[in-house]
């Protein structure tokens, strides 16, 4: 561990100091000692690790938390992290997170975790019209620091721990802590201090939501609308047999098969295992363990009716909107599109599409009637609010 930069990071310049192996903490004690270490400090840094690309019940495998001085890295696998909650929820002491809608969903999943008093550095750089605003690009720019992106799909969940992996999760929050002040200066010399807090403030609200599986994936697999009747009847067979397979070894559907070998297999609807060997991205270790329950699965699909489309949302479980909204929706875009061009950012910092379609759903016809739609915040509401009731009383 004592050659912290040796694949973790490569470095050319010493414009901050290169953070001390971080402290495993892999015990209570030695969380007792972070929390009370914490309790210290106005704002600590947070991240986490999950195995998502290795699990089909993935979990949260690694928190890191940066103190100005420390950085510890805790083994949720060794550890119980419930003792943290008053931390995540104290709302007199910053947490700082990159990217933290995932963090904070991912947490609030396994823990029940409630946050107060987020900042997010990537929505700071996204507001602040930053050309990238990954966390990688922004440490190269900032720190001169260059991660070694090979480590970013490492299985998290594996143990021990790899000391190159610890080194690489410790940078995703030791440099957050200056980062942080540098935004921090950009926004308020920018008049955009206001906004990024408002942004912020909506990130402890956001919720874990379980996601049931959908029978009808099916019909979003590549290529999938490409087959015949007879072949969606077998894709929905297969389908439904990688989900229970994936269920039961415990990881990833697309690391039982992948979405384009299941096309592949229902466009061909092979009769044997010789036949199965074919198609195009069935490697043998598959048709080895898979074989005969596939060949089922295709069966199944053959003697099956061909299933019906389902019917279509907006993905928020509205119908589909009438022609007016849709006016009203695709003029909001176009203002959208035009503010941002002359901030710099990307639209979606002006708003997002789900708030877009709320208003264009309501039509509201006064600020009181905007601001009920709860589509924006104070901030947004004052600066944009005018010009959304201007366009929409044209529309």
């Amino acid at each position: 561990m004592s050659n912290t930069s040796s694949q973790a990071f490569k470095g050319t310049g010493e414009r901050i100091s290169r953070p001390q192996p971080p402290i495993v903490v892999d015990s209570p004690d030695a969380l007792e000692a972070l929390i009370q270490a914490s309790r210290q400090v106005p704002v600590i840094s947070v991240d986490t690790e999950s195995n998502s690309l290795f699990a089909y019940f993935h979990r949260v495998c690694l928190l890191q938390i940066s103190l100005p001085d420390q950085d510890y890295v805790i083994d949720p696998l060794a550890v119980d992290l419930t003792p943290l909650g008053p931390l995540f929820a104290d709302p007199t002491r910053e947490k700082i997170f990159h990217a933290a809608e995932n963090d904070i969903l991912g947490l609030k999943r396994d823990y029940a975790f409630a946050f107060a008093n987020i900042f997010d550095t990537m929505l700071a750089a996204r507001i602040l019209g930053w050309p990238q605003a990954g966390l990688a690009a922004i440490l190269a720019s900032r720190f001169d620091v260059h991660l070694n992106k090979s480590l970013q799909r490492a299985d998290w969940g594996r143990r021990p721990l790899d000391p190159e992996l610890l080194a690489y999760a410790q940078l995703d929050t030791h440099y957050l802590l200056p980062l942080r002040d540098q935004q921090e200066a950009e926004l308020r010399a920018k008049n955009r201090w206001e906004e990024a807090q408002e942004s912020f403030a909506r990130l402890p609200q956001v919720e874990w939501v379980e996601k049931p599986f959908d029978a009808d994936g099916f019909w979003s697999l590549p290529g999938a609308r490409d087959l015949s009747p007879s072949a969606l009847a077998v894709l929905q067979q297969l389908f439904l047999w990688r989900e229970q397979q994936a269920r039961k070894e415990d990881r990833p559907p697309f690391k039982v098969i992948d979405q384009r070998t299941l096309v592949g297999i229902s466009r061909q609807q092979p009769a044997d295992q010789d036949g199965l060997r074919r198609v195009g991205g069935m490697t043998s270790g598959q048709t080895r363990r898979y074989g005969a329950a596939i060949l089922q699965a295709v069966t199944r699909g053959r003697k099956a009716p061909a299933p019906a489309p389902p019917k279509r949302t907006n993905g928020n479980g509205y119908g589909r909107p009438d022609p007016k909204t849709v006016d009203r929706f695709d003029a909001l875009r176009s203002w959208r599109t035009e503010r941002a061009r002359q901030r710099g950012v990307d639209p979606d910092v002006i708003l997002t599409n789900d708030q877009l379609m709320t208003i264009a759903r309501q039509a509201p016809d006064t600020v009181e009637a905007l601001a009920a739609t709860n589509a924006m915040g104070p901030w947004k509401l004052s600066e944009y609010g005018e010009a959304i009731l201007r366009l929409l009383a044209r529309s």
